[in-house]
């Protein structure tokens, strides 16, 4: 039901059950928020988003107070202003001036209202003394920038459902920690990053790989490879003013050449490679009999949270590497043979929307011939970075194609970005090679949306197959909880550690919009619908590298460069602790 409301003296029809923030930052009327942000619960913590309400003896926070019929709203008077300076100037007291060195330098949501409201050193520096925490080969924590949002925590807890973080300590002193005081490496997380993610400051951010590449880039004195992953394409223009959702693959493909890579190839075309080892080792399940339910396996967040939190379901995961561990095991073999180089003179980097994938390349069980498979991992957000620190014209840059032949794909493939994506990938190969017919409709969209937990019953020609979909931490720890239990049966389970898939990964464009996510996902089932070829198994790319070095799926070859094994990490807080000391 509409309520009618007074903001700055002009009245408004707004539907109830809004906030203020909501409503404002819908008719156009900006708001400064620190701890808000859409996907969490509100707080009221940072006290930055204050109007005036009449009729209320206080200032109000915006982003916790709804709407009601005959509200008069005042965002600009004097008090207003005056209350967000101060609460500014309070939170910079505590925070360093560190701007020029900070990885949040230029798109730190401080940052901006400091420089909005301009705000001085107005009370006396108490800055904190906080040793770095740099346990994480995926995330780099600074505690000395923290500004008390809560952000973190609450993804944490409520997107992933691990509870890492809790604040600990008192008055400006208190800080989101891990239990015990311990490093984050000591703990369950698992690299997802949708703390840095959230995290409106440089408190927490990926580990930084950006450097290396470029320095790798000015050296140039190894062959350098770089992938990019389905996510990246539909949301790095966003790092350069665009819109969330705008397929940008043809400038991204330009710019890494500008910055001086000697190949270009799509992550997509081992996410064809995946679908055809994967789909087959399903297949091969449901013939001869194997571990059920068997689970997706290229997100490495997911592969953590299995290994540290359910590590009994280790051989229900599908061996098949992830995608691009599987193009970097191939350009290091493959690729390497078909350009007369040794393996050790190529620099593969992978550009992922992933922080995980940080820590997923150093794993041993991914070494190829005694090679790691994939050198260097940067996320969107670095290659953002890399773009931008070369002066590369990025909006004016022509649309180039990926080179060939590793980047080659189908819409099958780019479909990976989305939750349900490798789902419906993997359904479209393997109904066809299980039945021998072909499919009659391409679209499985019950795998499709933001729906927490999706399930299904599919039919394989007579054979019924029963599958789900999960995504996001605290969605997947729901559902395996209630497979360990017995309570629900599934033959095939899709899971995806972050919000929405690949496209809300930790290394992703930051965005306080609401509909950031939808807009991502919309734009990949646009490019799989205009692609020419939308199934895994009629990539003639694929067919070509089968035909010409791995034989078939699941062959010895394929197992060697293709599959890996899991491990049981399953240890406390105070044990990985130790061992971390021990290292050290």
């Amino acid at each position: 039901m509409p309520v009618t409301v007074t903001i700055n003296g002009k009245q408004y029809q707004v539907e109830e059950n809004r906030t203020v923030l909501e409503v404002c930052r819908e008719i156009g009327i900006e708001i400064p928020t620190l701890c808000y942000h859409p996907a969490l619960s509100i707080v009221g913590a940072c006290r930055v988003c204050m109007v005036e309400i009449e009729g209320a003896r206080n200032l109000s926070p915006a982003c916790a107070t709804y709407v009601t019929d005959g509200m008069v709203i005042r965002t600009n008077t004097e008090r207003v202003n005056r209350s967000v300076r101060f609460n500014l100037a309070l939170l910079l007291s505590s925070h360093p001036n560190d701007c020029m060195t900070c990885d949040a330098n230029g798109r730190c949501e401080f940052q901006d209202l400091i420089y909005r409201y301009d705000i001085k050193d107005m009370f006396p520096k108490d800055l904190r003394n906080i040793p770095y925490d740099t346990s994480s080969p995926s995330l780099f924590r600074d505690m000395n920038k923290c500004i008390l949002c809560g952000r973190c925590g609450r993804a944490c807890k409520e997107l992933q459902g691990l509870s890492i973080l809790s604040v600990a300590g008192r008055g400006y002193h208190s800080i989101p920690v891990p239990a015990l005081g311990a490093p984050i490496a000591a703990t369950d997380c698992i690299n997802c990053g949708q703390c840095a993610t959230v995290c409106p400051v440089g408190a927490i951010t990926e580990r930084m790989d950006f450097r290396r590449v470029a320095e790798e880039l000015y050296k140039h004195e190894k062959v350098l490879v770089v992938q990019t992953a389905p996510a990246v394409r539909v949301a790095l223009g966003e790092e350069f003013g665009e819109e969330p959702g705008t397929i940008s693959t043809g400038k991204m493909v330009a710019a890494l050449r500008k910055l001086g890579f000697d190949y270009v190839f799509d992550t997509d075309f081992a996410a064809d490679l995946t679908i055809m080892e994967e789909g087959s080792e399903l297949l091969q399940r449901i013939k001869e009999g194997g571990k059920f339910p068997m689970f997706t396996s290229c997100c490495p967040g997911w592969v953590n949270l299995m290994e540290k939190l359910y590590p009994e379901f280790r051989e229900n995961l599908s061996t098949a590497k992830s995608p691009h561990e599987m193009l970097g095991a191939l350009i290091k073999t493959y690729f390497a043979k078909k350009i007369g180089k040794d393996p050790k003179d190529i620099f593969v980097v992978s550009v992922m929307p992933c922080t995980a994938k940080k820590d997923e390349a150093e794993r041993e069980t991914l070494l190829v011939r005694g090679h790691v498979a994939v050198d260097a991992v940067i996320t969107t957000r670095e290659l953002g970075k890399l773009i931008k620190m070369k002066k590369i014209p990025y909006e004016s840059l022509p649309e180039e194609e990926y080179d060939t032949p590793l980047g080659i794909s189908t819409g099958a493939a780019v479909i990976f970005g989305a939750t349900g994506g490798v789902m419906e990938a993997a359904l479209r190969t393997a109904y066809e090679l299980y039945t021998g017919k072909e499919l009659p409709k391409l679209d499985f969209e019950f795998v499709r949306g933001f729906e927490g937990v999706k399930e299904a019953e599919v039919d394989l020609d007579g054979k019924i197959l029963k599958v789900a979909v999960a995504h996001g931490g605290a969605n997947v720890v729901k559902l395996m909880d209630k497979i360990k239990s017995g309570e629900v049966y599934y033959d095939f389970v899709e899971i995806m550690a972050c919000p929405g898939g690949c496209i809300g990964g930790g290394g992703q464009p930051k965005s306080t919009r609401p509909d950031y996510l939808e807009r991502r996902m919309q734009a990949i089932y646009e490019i799989d619908e205009n692609m020419p070829i939308r199934k895994s198994h009629e990539n003639p790319a694929i067919k070509k590298i089968y035909e010409e070095y791995l034989e078939h799926p699941l062959s010895h070859i394929s197992h060697e460069l293709l599959h890996t094994h899991y491990l049981d990490r399953k240890k406390s807080v105070v044990e990985r602790k130790k061992e971390l000391e021990e290292v050290n």
